[in-house]
């Protein structure tokens, strides 16, 4: 008898040691101490979305922040609170992204916004005008003319001057070839192969158009480098969704600019909120494939 007291009273200690640990351990974290959340706060994104949100923005309101207040603050938390605070890209870079990132997917809602946002982020209209100029060979004249559109209101209303200064170094006589040196400066060359293998009925387009027109007209414009345009012809090639092949050879040129692997990475992140999921998955599957070790 006194051996089954002495077992039950050990099972009983032994029961409430167990309960006193799991209580232990259990104990509530403070809000200060919660986990984070790929590198930012839990607690902390509601006070990064409305300092970033300021930057960007300034005292812009959403018109849906009235009537959908949810949606809006799911959207700026994780812009403002998450995206703008991870990665490699400066704020130049940022802006310059997403207003290409508009222009392709056609949702030009918010470009006047994100115009005054470049600009208060202290990109030049000039800068801003050839990031949407990029877009032409990519998205066609109409969705790039719309685009701009929206972004000349923007400059009227801060009481920027139009025209803006060309950017233009180009001549009729010197377009083809000089566009063919800016393309083989990203392509190397491979250029030569691909004029070269161009079937007789294509070469106006795979030679002609693509050298003197795309680069010729394009890349060799001022104000914005090879690497700069290289970068955003990535992120206007993925926002168009569809265009893998021409994502990946992109990939590869972005490469050969110095442009790493994380660049494009992060330039999918900024696009993710305005280009959504599928395309920003399918775009990072290219960067894959195309960068598995750099």
């Amino acid at each position: 008898m006194k051996s089954f007291r002495r077992v039950g009273l050990m099972s009983f200690l032994l029961m409430a040691l167990m309960t006193f640990s799991l209580t232990a351990n259990t104990t509530p974290i403070s809000a200060a101490e919660s986990e984070r959340n790929n590198g930012v706060k839990v607690m902390d994104r509601v006070r990064l979305a409305e300092k970033n949100r300021q930057k960007f923005l300034g005292d812009y309101q959403s018109l849906l922040t009235r009537t959908d207040p949810d949606l809006i603050a799911m959207k700026e938390r994780l812009v403002y609170g998450e995206i703008v605070e991870r990665g490699t890209l400066n704020d130049h870079q940022r802006m310059l992204v997403t207003l290409v990132a508009l222009a392709a997917s056609r949702t030009l809602e918010e470009m006047k916004i994100q115009t005054e946002a470049a600009l208060r982020v202290g990109l030049s209209p000039v800068e801003i005008k050839e990031a949407l100029y990029q877009c032409a060979p990519y998205i066609g004249f109409p969705g790039t003319e719309s685009a701009l559109r929206l972004v000349n209101e923007a400059f009227v209303e801060k009481g920027i001057p139009l025209p803006v200064e060309s950017q233009a170094t180009v001549t009729e006589e010197s377009r083809f070839r000089d566009g063919l040196t800016a393309q083989k400066a990203i392509f190397g060359d491979s250029i030569d192969k691909m004029h070269a293998s161009a079937p007789e009925g294509q070469k106006d387009i795979m030679v002609n158009c693509l050298s003197a027109f795309c680069f010729g007209d394009f890349y060799t414009r001022k104000s914005l480098d090879l690497k700069t345009r290289e970068l955003l012809t990535f992120s206007i090639v993925s926002a168009l969704g569809g265009c893998e092949a021409q994502v990946k050879a992109h990939v590869q040129g972005n490469a050969n600019m110095g442009n790493t692997r994380q660049n494009l990475i992060d330039a999918l992140a900024q696009m993710l909120p305005y280009i959504g999921f599928p395309r920003t998955l399918n775009a990072l599957g290219c960067v894959n494939a195309v960068m598995q070790d750099s």
